[in-house]
């Protein structure tokens, strides 16, 4: 069977409560978990939480808390792999078969179904270890520059500077909504920004990470636009 699991630590300090913070009329990790019921590929959808509250909202949108996230994966260090990992061991501990494992970040409004479904045909589609969305960036990186301390400039990839922008690579980065991945790719905490992972890729326009309130606000101005071609 396929799961997904929905990371919801209680103590963002950027964002107090992020993850059941109103967003557009629902707590924040709503949009996650109707994303993941919409898509129907999952016969369960866990919300891996240390936090009372966030258990609550959960269940009262529709997932399932079977356990409390253990206080060594709760705190600012603790990475995406080994949470989505605990969660993956335990289901297997309760005598479930796994085929792949989903994790969906509970700051995600902008999730689309549809996206969940390609990424699961993208991660069936070879020997892949997962498939995540991903996107372009709005500029060639490869013509970025730094200030430096004295208070110019300096690029960061200096041969490029006269290079034409259309000879130049298309640079991707991690749209941040999902990681489809298989069982043994997330006991083995196998790294997913690697030649055996598959991108699936998105328009900028529906791409925002939600890590600061600057991130918020800017996510609260594109909403309308993407809520009216979500499918």
């Amino acid at each position: 069977m396929n799961i997904a699991v929905i990371p919801a630590r209680g103590g963002s300090k950027r964002i107090p409560r992020k993850n059941i913070k109103p967003f557009c009329g629902k707590p924040m990790i709503a949009w996650s978990i109707e994303a993941a019921k919409a898509s129907g590929l999952f016969e369960r959808i866990i919300v891996s939480t240390d936090d009372a509250d966030i258990a609550e909202t959960a269940i009262r949108w529709g997932a399932e808390i079977p356990f409390m996230r253990p206080e060594e994966l709760s705190n600012d260090y603790a990475g995406t792999t080994p949470v989505v990992a605990h969660a993956t061991q335990w289901v297997l501990d309760q005598g479930f078969s796994l085929e792949a494992v989903c994790c969906i970040y509970a700051t995600a409004p902008f999730v689309q179904k549809d996206d969940l479904i390609q990424g699961w045909e993208a991660l069936r589609s070879g020997d892949w270890d997962y498939a995540f969305t991903a996107t372009d960036f709005a500029a060639p990186i490869f013509r970025s520059f730094k200030q430096t301390a004295e208070g110019g400039i300096e690029m960061f990839f200096p041969e490029h500077f006269v290079t034409r922008s259309q000879d130049l690579p298309v640079a991707l980065h991690d749209a941040g909504q999902f990681y489809w991945g298989r069982s043994a790719s997330w006991l083995e905490s196998r790294r997913i920004f690697d030649r055996r992972s598959k991108p699936v890729m998105i328009p900028r326009w529906r791409v925002q990470d939600i890590d600061t309130q600057d991130d918020w606000e800017r996510a609260e101005i594109l909403a309308p636009i993407i809520m009216q071609h979500k499918n």
